[in-house]
């Protein structure tokens, strides 16, 4: 959606402010003192125009201008600029590393230098790590990533998830956090390498948002108690409920079969 450049802004005080973005989040939605910030400034400055927040940006209307430099050259032209303008940095996907210290490196050899701040644009939300996970499941499976992956099948794959699962278990055992940490990792792993091959069938596709799908339907059908009018005050009473509907499912679930 194109969001309408206001028509007037009020003058924003000179100084660099580097704008901060999770990639895990939609780069369009940015905070209101982002989008303040960016509205206000005399140059919107990034190293590739192709970068999605890049993008994001100069379609609601602010131009965004490319600045290829080194990091010391870069650092040096926003310190120049930030003087005497406001001057926006939008930092890239990938944080750019290096030119915090640049531009530190900068600032301290000036008497009296701009003010140089880091703007937070977005922050990752719960579970926005999991998008990593399905990022580099994603890089391994294709063209150009681990061959070892790409031949792998659910048959395959069997004895690893037999096997991740209970080293799991003897974590919990043992009751090191950080053994458990990894091994319920692994199995995690073992999810998404099954639902990126899932996606990939030709005949019956699915992927790991239907997987996720399909489990928080069976979380909220069978918690009736939570997600709807029933009751179930004790655990026993909660098990009890979870069997009567898991076997009404399964007598559903056996009729469709047999029509």
């Amino acid at each position: 959606m194109i969001r309408p450049r206001p028509v007037l802004e009020p003058a924003a005080p000179a100084g660099v402010t580097l704008i901060l973005t999770s990639p895990r989040v939609a780069p369009g939605l940015l905070t209101r003192d982002a989008w303040h910030v960016l509205d206000a400034a005399a140059q919107v400055l990034v190293g590739d125009l192709a970068e999605p927040l890049a993008e994001a940006v100069i379609a609601s209307g602010v131009p965004v201008e490319a600045a290829p430099e080194d990091r010391a050259g870069l650092a040096r032209r926003l310190i120049s600029a930030g003087a005497t303008a406001s001057v926006v940095w939008l930092v890239g996907s990938d944080g750019d590393p290096g030119l915090t210290d640049a531009l530190a490196a900068e600032v301290s050899r000036l008497e009296d230098p701009p003010t140089v701040e880091i703007l937070a644009g977005s922050w990752d939300v719960p579970g926005s790590r999991l998008l990593d996970v399905i990022a580099v499941m994603d890089r391994l499976r294709s063209p150009g990533g681990c061959p070892w992956d790409a031949e792998q099948t659910h048959e395959s794959l069997t004895p690893y998830l037999l096997e991740e699962t209970q080293e799991t278990v003897e974590a919990i055992a043992s009751g090191d956090r950080e053994h458990l940490r990894e091994e319920l990792g692994d199995v995690l792993l073992q999810v998404a390498f099954h639902a990126r091959i899932a996606a990939e069938d030709p005949a019956a596709p699915f992927d790991i948002d239907d997987i996720a799908e399909t489990l928080v339907a069976k979380l909220v059908r069978r918690h009736p108690h939570v997600f709807a009018d029933a009751t179930a005050a004790t655990p026993a009473e909660v098990e009890e409920q979870w069997a009567r509907i898991k076997a009404q499912e399964r007598a559903e679930k056996a009729q469709r079969g047999a029509e």
